[in-house]
């Protein structure tokens, strides 16, 4: 197949090109300028410069392709993004995979794609977005929900490892809020799997959520950070305030969400086999862990 794929040169889309390509999939990749099209091109995929709010050039791109993947989803990019894709795939029971978020479900102990909406406001816009391509007729549209994504030294995991040490005798992480709060996550060469797997075998108007399964509190991982670094204090709660006050009240609102959630539907619909070394895990001796962060 012939895929179309917006942000190719981000952290999940460093995961996705190559897993497509591996599978056996041509890609044209979307990028905004020449810097990026190298990158890109030396991955394997063709590149297309252009704007994903341009209708006319994501149209025509989504026309000439077998599937779309849209990676770069944001507030200002989706509105003209999908309905550009929707008219160059109109009628053609092509499928188009969208990203949405997992703090969409807000706070709750067992997500499942059928749990109600109740996003933080910085992530309110999404939920107009997934149901124009869920609701897409003659295009096979579905929606990919990932959880904290992490893995390769990088994403929001970094929140929690480059915490604020605070001045104090004994050097202590500090927490966000009081750490209490689990958070739903996957590995990111995981979820990767998930998208290309939702392309080839997912259902029109489908959504499948990208947990792998581990559902830590903030806590539990503080507290690896904080070993893993030495750090005699330990790890320091937080209150919301000041967490807030650090990190911004949107994205602070985000994180104090206690998510937990199995990812069953890809699992028995898709194959899904996410088996990436658990955050944990990463924390304590992975990529995330201070020597492999020095060494890189």
């Amino acid at each position: 197949m012939s895929i179309l794929l917006t942000g190719a040169t981000g952290y999940i889309g460093t995961s996705v090109l190559p897993r497509l390509i591996e599978e056996g999939h041509g890609v044209t990749a979307l990028v905004r300028d020449a810097a990026k099209a190298e990158i890109v091109e030396a991955a394997g995929a063709t590149a297309l410069i252009g704007d994903a709010t341009d209708g006319d050039l994501v149209a025509r791109a989504a026309l000439e392709s077998d599937g779309v993947i849209h990676l770069a989803s944001g507030q200002d990019v989706d509105p003209a993004f999908i309905a550009a894709v929707l008219r160059g795939l109109e009628g053609s029971d092509k499928p188009f995979v969208h990203t949405g978020g997992m703090w969409t479900y807000g706070s709750n102990d067992d997500i499942t794609e059928e749990s109600p909406a109740a996003p933080p406001a910085l992530t309110a816009w999404r939920g107009a977005n997934e149901a124009v391509v869920l609701g897409a007729a003659g295009v096979r549209g579905m929606v990919v929900v990932p959880s904290i994504v992490y893995g390769h030294g990088a994403g929001l995991a970094r929140v929690v490892v480059d915490a604020p040490r605070g001045d104090a005798a004994a050097p202590a992480l500090h927490l966000i809020g009081d750490g209490a709060q689990h958070w739903a996550t996957v590995h990111v060469d995981d979820l990767a799997q998930l998208y290309v797997l939702a392309l080839e075998n997912g259902d029109a108007g489908q959504v499948y959520l990208g947990a792998g399964g581990a559902n830590p509190t903030v806590r539990e991982l503080g507290e690896a950070a904080a070993s893993a670094a030495g750090l005699a204090g330990g790890v320091v709660a937080e209150t919301a305030d000041e967490t807030s006050e650090r990190l911004g009240a949107g994205l602070t609102e985000a994180l104090l969400l206690d998510q937990r959630s199995r990812g069953s539907k890809a699992r028995i619909d898709l194959g899904w086999e996410p088996n990436g070394a658990s955050l944990l895990d990463e924390i304590v001796s992975g990529s995330y862990a201070p020597e492999t962060i020095a060494a890189g």
